[in-house]
């Protein structure tokens, strides 16, 4: 059986991603090259298209991946944690990347290649207290207590902030601190090791 068949009857004839049903074909993940079901995935035109040009994403398109997200193929997995990494901006995509638990060999492979949009490397880097590069996904601390307005609850001094999302300002990230997420002003950050 061919690549394209066993995807078409793993997937019910369906993209992986959205569900739609038409304009199907095969997706190979980067960075793995070989023709294998296991290594790719079908998913349709209008996903094709989005995952190719990131900055065309319609987020409001990849609210789907609510559902498959959840798919047991490892290669839906990485797909869906790639585009919500993409898209860690949007309040929604970072709760469901939050939510989303990789395999470690799965979460390697789906950091191996990331889509073209996270590569900043024509944009001013997010730096930390010390001068240290932040991404998106990493662990920082408060190194002092801030007020977060509009929330009633001051962030101690010593706070682990998970998962931190980078914001189009250089100078500040977003991350969760008492299950609110809110933007922090990334002086006021260390890089945890």
């Amino acid at each position: 059986m061919s690549t394209e068949q066993t995807l078409l009857q793993r997937s019910d004839a369906k993209c992986e991603l959205c569900a739609a049903e038409q304009d199907l074909n095969v997706y190979p993940l980067a960075p793995e090259n070989e023709d294998s079901a296991a290594k790719a995935i079908l998913i349709c035109t209008t996903c094709h298209t989005q995952i190719s040009k990131p900055a065309t994403m319609d987020a409001n398109h990849w609210r789907c991946l609510s559902d498959s997200m959840w798919s047991s193929e490892p290669a839906v997995q990485v797909m869906a944690w790639r585009v919500l990494k993409c898209l860690s901006a949007e309040a929604w995509a970072q709760d469901l990347l939050d939510m989303l638990y990789l395999e470690p060999e799965v979460l390697s492979w789906a950091e191996s290649a990331m889509l073209e949009s996270d590569a900043t490397t024509d944009s001013e880097p997010t730096l930390d207290n010390n001068g240290t590069p932040l991404q998106a996904g990493d662990t920082v601390t408060l190194i002092k207590d801030l007020t977060v307005k509009g929330a009633g609850f001051t962030a101690k001094r010593g706070t682990v902030v998970k998962n931190i999302a980078l914001t189009d300002n250089p100078k500040h990230i977003e991350g969760r601190v008492n299950g609110v997420r809110i933007v922090l002003v990334a002086d006021y950050l260390k890089k945890a090791n």
